[in-house]
């Protein structure tokens, strides 16, 4: 299925229905359909050929949805570009992406007013929100024919590039197929159980994968009503839930964490709330057992994936409590397997990386052909992440692998520290992660954030550590934070809270 048919057919299924609400507004599908019609014909008009890049740098609104399918009729590659980058990383993405043409949000023409001189390859920026400058959004579209344009395109044909979320190093571009985005839908409306009854809430940001390909692609799939927020906070979300009737969600933990801290929760706004997937980061006990007490009626499903992949695992409400802890087993629709460091799978209870094979995994990291190779170990694509998996096939996370701490020859994965952290029921959030130490090499470093008026120290939390893991994993360093930094889908990035304590190491070195 090409991503512009998933599209057509909902219109055609359901041409009367809201396919996306958004602050007051509504565009039903067959609205929706032909502004897709109008911009892909605009983009050939236009002269783009098929393959051309097409950037979007925008909150979530309603022309998102116009540009995503409108760019993929059209045979081009939309890039989604994250709104958090500085002028220097815009810079870099857009450039690297080979952009031709940008869609921007009014709010964000400070940032594009300073990148547009250094990107030669940009012929085009279309402005959406408020009249500017530049085209706005609803001129440029206004003469292309709602006609579906002739264009031949392959199910293995690029159309969609998002760029990883930059936990180390640059940014790299993420480049899926039609085919390769088309099973990650079919994958989610099964896992998450989307119907054409669902409202469903898109509430991180579209230019990330997991709102763009893993929440509103296959509710358009499924025929579902899509309701756009642009800026997180629990009071409009609240306020979006109680108005719009929502039904479904994809939230990072961090989202639904704000919700059960919420001073002022109250669950009557909720009342319509049924589902909710989250990934991203792990979902403290403390949150879910909230959610089951002040929300009952809302059933959580764990997902986990990679811009690169997917969806590869769930966790469905009926395998609670028996396997809490795991992140699901294989996803419906992929491959999965844990790998050694020669590529072979290992047993039941022993640690490996989580890799998979097959049609949703990406097409190349664009323009990085050493990444791309070192992505793939005997024709499986790996994800960096360390697992176990049990003899019912649930996978259980151990670390990143690059997150390991190697102390005086030892190995510590760093989310076992933060597992018996979080038994502490002062404690919100926290990171553990390695920092130079003179005799041993590295030795964890524990970041944590605590509960709005609940009180812990650093030698408890110690302690605690010291009575569940081997004594040389405990933290030789407790820092309490208010907040951490974090990609936009909620990660914490630790080699940003790392960086300080490395970087005099390095210089020295």
């Amino acid at each position: 299925m090409l991503t512009g048919d998933m599209l057509r057919r909902a219109a055609e299924r359901f041409p009367n229905k809201p396919a996306i609400l958004w602050q007051g507004t509504e565009l039903k599908y067959r609205e929706l359909d032909r502004a897709a019609n109008r911009l892909a014909n605009t983009l050939i008009d236009f002269g783009l050929e098929k393959g051309a890049k097409v950037g979007i740098l925008s909150r979530n609104r309603t022309e998102y949805g116009t540009v995503f399918f409108g760019s993929a009729r059209a045979g081009t590659v939309l890039v989604n570009v994250s709104v958090l980058y500085a002028p220097e990383e815009l810079t870099y993405v857009l450039d690297k992406a080979d952009v031709e043409l940008l869609f921007y949000e009014d709010v964000l023409a400070e940032k594009v007013d300073a990148v547009r001189d250094h990107l030669p390859k940009l012929k085009q920026v279309v402005r959406l929100g408020e009249e500017g400058n530049d085209p706005l959004f609803s001129s440029f579209i206004a003469k292309g024919s709602e006609d579906y344009p002739k264009v031949e395109i392959d199910e293995d044909d690029p159309f969609c590039m998002t760029y990883t979320g930059g936990t180390t190093g640059r940014p790299k571009g993420v480049l899926c197929s039609h085919r390769n985005r088309d099973i990650t839908a079919h994958t989610v409306m099964v896992e998450e159980a989307l119907d054409e009854r669902d409202v469903i809430g898109i509430v991180t940001p579209l230019f990330h994968v997991a709102a763009l390909n893993i929440m509103f692609q296959p509710a358009v799939l499924a025929g579902a009503t899509c309701t756009f927020l642009s800026q997180w906070s629990v009071p409009d979300f609240a306020s979006m839930v109680r108005e719009t009737k929502m039904t479904a969600a994809f939230m990072v933990p961090t989202q639904v964490s704000m919700i059960m801290k919420d001073p002022e929760f109250d669950a009557a706004p909720y009342e319509s709330w049924r589902k909710l997937s989250f990934a991203g980061a792990p979902m403290p006990d403390w949150v879910q057992q909230a959610m089951l007490k002040q929300l009952p009626k809302v059933e959580m499903v764990q997902i986990y994936g990679q811009s690169e992949m997917g969806v590869l695992t769930a966790l469905r409400p009926w395998y609670l409590p028996e396997k809490l802890g795991a992140i699901g087993r294989q996803a419906y629709n992929v491959d999965l397997a844990l790998l050694d460091s020669d590529g072979n799978p290992v047993g039941p209870g022993e640690v490996g990386e989580i890799a998979s094979r097959g049609d949703n995994v990406m097409l190349e990291y664009y323009k990085d052909p050493d990444q791309t190779a070192a992505f793939w170990r005997n024709g499986w694509a790996l994800t960096g992440d360390l697992g176990v998996m049990d003899e019912d096939g649930f996978v259980t996370l151990v670390d990143r692998a690059k997150d390991m701490i190697i102390s005086g020859g030892e190995n510590i994965y760093p989310k076992e520290i933060e597992n018996a952290i979080y038994e502490h029921p002062a404690v919100a959030e926290c990171a553990v992660f390695g920092i130079p130490d003179d005799k041993w090499g590295e030795v964890p470093a524990a970041y944590v954030s605590v509960k709005p008026g609940a009180e812990v120290n650093e030698e408890e939390l110690v302690e605690l550590c010291a009575r569940r893991l081997a004594r040389f994993k405990r933290p030789r360093l407790v820092k309490f934070v208010d907040s951490f930094p974090k990609t936009p889908i909620g990660k914490i990035q630790k080699n940003v809270l790392r960086e300080n304590y490395w970087k005099d190491r390095e210089k020295k070195i």
